[in-house]
């Protein structure tokens, strides 16, 4: 067990530093029985617990903000493989890319793929239900979840992680789980379902005279690419940062409009269908195609890097969310002047997953615990019909956006389910479904419910 403030900093501050707790208590069970006898005692104990792996969430969702007790499954990082079934059995403190090197090793590949893949874990990955730079292709990670090994709050073991790759025998545990943010039960371990190995691939950036071109180009591409693997998309503020900051050179001598990353995989080279599938867009300005892997990592990094630039700039305020397709481009070109009629002042940076009309906004400026930007860009995700969360989850950050009047009856069935699974109220009792601690489950968050007009 650790208490002392030096040792337990690293567990109660979120990787945003918006999100700080003032003192934690952290276990670090070693085993799926350990995990289940530390929640039966806080259930007895009626003391809040929260899950935590590599702590690289974005929204809140794994600090133990209200004095919650930190179990970090850091310690049950064991993979199995089995290369005849194509799944990997990956303990819940296992990192994403231990579990995309096992993979690699046995002849199969892990479809999920995060910029913090060297830090994050299965569980946590499970728990938010991650999408990341493949999720055009092979789907978030919900797609991927063939079983799932969890306790539930009373300290119930629940292991379903079947071996057939076909299952039909009643409801999907491991799909409930998926995305549920440690408000059901604490994973332990995860059956993942493995995809093949394409060794041939092609990266291209696009550069673009204005973001309706790009957004327009991104579903065009998705149609005509069927061995699609990634459609990234930045814009210029981002990407002179990430030069910036990381000393690297700009990949066009002319900057401006919106950039397309886009990576094709196939078991034959895909550059020539690459190559006449973007001779064929309207509006691009300038390409870069390649055909290696160290040009491609030199591509990547302008994407993958935005995280860490922004940081660098002050505590970001994340907004990862999305729209339908078609409206991508109208948000986008949005967002700035949304931003800067309640923040004057505020830095916009967007970025993300052009393929599946998500956007990572994040605004630097307001001070970490003003949520007015917040506000703004998350009336106008609703007010376009999109999603408050794409990938990261709910957490704490989003918690008093997510009963809107059209939810109402969707969140009642929500905290029913929780009750099932967590009748003290003891797991993420914060987040997603907030408790108060009288007992009663409801929506509870810092103001009252939003009202939106166009959904009345």
């Amino acid at each position: 067990m650790l208490c002392d403030d030096d040792v337990t900093e690293r567990y109660r501050i979120d990787w945003t530093g918006r999100f700080v707790a003032p003192s934690a208590v952290v276990v670090r069970p070693g085993s799926t029985d350990e995990v289940a006898a530390v929640v039966q005692a806080c259930a007895v104990a009626g003391v809040p617990v929260v899950a935590q792996g590599g702590n690289t969430g974005l929204v809140g969702g794994g600090v133990p903000m209200s004095g919650e007790i930190v179990v970090n499954v850091s310690r049950l990082d064991s993979i199995e493989v089995d290369p005849t079934s194509g799944h990997v059995v990956a303990g819940a403190g296992a990192t994403l890319a231990a579990v995309q090197q096992a993979a690699l090793d046995g002849g199969w590949e892990y479809a999920i793929d995060i910029a913090s893949r060297e830090s994050a874990t299965i569980g946590g990955t499970v728990a938010t239900n991650a999408g990341g730079l493949r999720t055009v292709r092979h789907g978030d990670t919900r797609r991927q979840l063939a079983g799932i090994e969890f306790v539930t709050g009373t300290g119930r073991i629940v292991s379903a992680l079947r071996e057939p790759r076909r299952d039909n025998t009643g409801y999907h545990l491991p799909s409930l789980l998926a995305g549920s943010e440690g408000t059901l039960g604490v994973i332990t371990r995860a059956r993942l379902a493995l995809v093949p190995t394409l060794s041939m691939r092609c990266t291209a950036l696009l550069r673009f005279g204005a973001t309706a071109d790009a957004a327009s180009a991104a579903e065009e591409l998705r149609r005509a690419l069927p061995f699609v693997e990634a459609i990234e998309f930045f814009l210029p503020a981002g990407l002179d940062l990430v030069c910036r900051v990381f000393g690297l050179a700009h990949p066009f001598a002319e900057h401006g409009g919106a950039y397309l990353l886009v990576e094709t995989a196939g078991p034959a080279d895909p550059t020539t269908e690459l190559g006449e599938a973007v001779a064929s867009l309207p509006g691009v300005a300038d390409v870069a195609i390649a055909e290696d892997s160290q040009s491609r990592s030199r591509l990547w990094k302008l994407r993958e890097l935005h995280t860490e630039a922004i940081s660098t700039v002050g505590i970001p305020h994340k907004l990862d969310v999305a729209v339908p397709p078609g409206r991508l481009a109208e948000f986008i070109d949005a967002v700035p002047a949304v931003v800067a009629g309640v923040a004057p002042d505020a830095e916009v940076w967007m970025f993300g997953h052009a393929g599946e009309s998500s956007v990572h906004v994040n605004v630097t400026g307001p001070p970490a615990d003003d949520d007015t930007v917040d506000d703004a860009v998350l009336r106008l995700v609703i007010d376009l019909g999109g999603s408050i969360s794409a990938e990261h989850g709910i957490g704490r950050a989003k918690l008093p956006w997510l009963a809107t009047a059209d939810r109402v009856d969707e969140l009642g069935l929500l905290a029913d389910i929780k009750d099932a699974f967590d009748p003290h109220h003891i797991l993420n009792p914060s987040v997603l479904v907030a408790v108060d601690r009288a007992g009663e489950t409801g929506r509870a968050s810092a103001r009252p419910p939003l009202v939106f007009p166009d959904h009345e």
